[in-house]
């Protein structure tokens, strides 16, 4: 039998992921959690062989953060990421050790029952790319990486001229970019492209790793 974990705070993904896997004769649910840290430990006791996480628990824990240490036990689990957020800092923590495969809930093309059992023979299963999603007149996937650091700083609260010199740049060229994404997304202000990126989970700034 494969001793599997799950975190998942929402009590309907919870019982979707639970009954997907319990169907399968091959895979025992031997715990059910809330919060990420709490499945952590129970996988650091040993015996368990797939952790499913979520990466969004209950009071903010990281899912990423508890499969990183899970991993880099000496407890064997295997970690399967299960996320609806498309924040592109999550599949690159994910793909740089914190899971052995993530899966997309709300985008996902690939069955989550192939990506365990392929996972549990050792393949790695990760999308090349962050899904792409509409914001506003453009899409997720039209931003480039200086323009997603910028917004970075912007959800987490950084003034313009604190943003200039994390980034390098003057305060003249943030507004530039900021003016730029309001034009390409159709936004009439920075406030309603900030309620975009926050209610279609494209920055998530509130994970707490321990």
């Amino acid at each position: 039998m494969i001793e599997t974990v799950v975190a998942e705070d929402s009590f309907i993904a919870q019982s979707f992921l639970t009954n997907l896997i319990g169907a399968d004769k091959e895979f025992h649910i031997a715990g059910v959690y809330g919060d990420a840290f709490k499945a952590e430990e129970k996988c650091l006791e040993g015996g368990i062989d797939l952790a499913v996480l979520d990466v969004m628990t209950e009071g903010n824990h990281s899912g990423i953060a508890a499969g990183r240490r899970i991993r880099q036990s000496s407890t064997g689990t295997k970690v399967v990421i299960v996320t609806s957020l498309v924040d592109g800092e999550i599949l690159a923590r994910a793909k740089q050790g914190a899971a052995d495969s993530l899966w997309y809930k709300d985008h996902g093309g690939a069955d989550l029952m192939d990506v365990i059992r392929r996972t549990m023979s050792g393949e790695h299963i990760f999308p090349d790319n962050a899904p792409s999603i509409a914001l506003g007149d453009m899409f997720s996937g039209d931003i480039t990486p200086r323009q997603m650091q910028l917004l970075r700083y912007f959800v987490m609260g950084y003034t313009y001229d604190e943003i200039a010199e994390k980034l390098g740049i003057t305060e003249r060229g943030v507004r530039w970019y900021m003016n730029e994404l309001l034009l390409k997304g159709g936004f009439k202000n920075r406030h309603e492209m900030l309620s975009a990126i926050l209610q279609n989970k494209l920055i998530v700034t509130t994970l707490l790793d321990s």
